[in-house]
């Protein structure tokens, strides 16, 4: 049995209901934050971040949609072209410097249909990163829309986790070598204040 198919077990209980749907959310929210870039593909995302107990908003969705499409709920994934600059955290000063030079980025969420239409759900910040001013979705109802985890610049609506991989891949093709080093370099030092973060929480 896979990772993804013992946390559908053991979350879901193999029903789907809006008890249910909320569990799954809360349990993947609560995954601590972190960006590491063996985890941004379909195949291998969920289980690394699994595996690791930390993973960003690609593996996250990507396993919130599987796991939701296993329990028959339908889904969307939804890129949201962002910059760092533009979440209202309270970063500290090599942080905000670095995120003032850094290319356009992609975030991912989900879109499921609750009750007849199409909701947005968002599992990004675990809970101790509100101290930290980042919009943590502390409650989900199960049926209406979570807050969005970043300020968008467009949203692109894919139907299935492929098509958002590919065209994810496409986009982030496009990054310069400077650009590259750049959002590395951003990623490991966000990694370490969010771990502050969660020490003093």
């Amino acid at each position: 049995m896979s990772i993804i198919d013992e946390k559908f077990n053991e979350w879901a209980g193999g029903i789907s209901s809006r008890e249910s749907r909320v569990t799954v959310f809360e349990k993947i929210r609560d995954i601590p934050y972190g960006i590491y870039y063996d985890q941004l593909n379909l195949t291998n995302g969920p289980s690394s971040m699994l595996r690791r107990g930390k993973g960003s908003c690609t593996p996250k969705h990507y396993l919130l949609g599987l796991i939701y499409e296993k329990m028959g709920v339908k889904v969307r994934y939804c890129t949201y072209p962002f910059r760092w600059s533009d979440i209202n955290a309270d970063y500290p000063k090599t942080l905000k410097d670095l995120a003032a030079g850094m290319p356009v980025t992609y975030h991912l969420a989900c879109k499921v249909l609750a009750n007849g239409k199409w909701v947005l759900v968002d599992a990004t910040w675990e809970p101790a990163l509100k101290a930290a001013g980042f919009p943590v979705n502390e409650e989900w109802d199960g049926k209406s829309d979570t807050v969005l985890a970043v300020e968008p610049l467009d949203e692109y609506v894919h139907d299935e986790a492929g098509l958002r991989e590919e065209f994810f891949q496409r986009r982030t093709a496009g990054y310069t070598l400077p650009e590259k080093l750049e959002l590395s370099r951003f990623s490991l030092e966000l990694n370490k204040w969010l771990d502050e973060i969660r020490r003093k929480s």
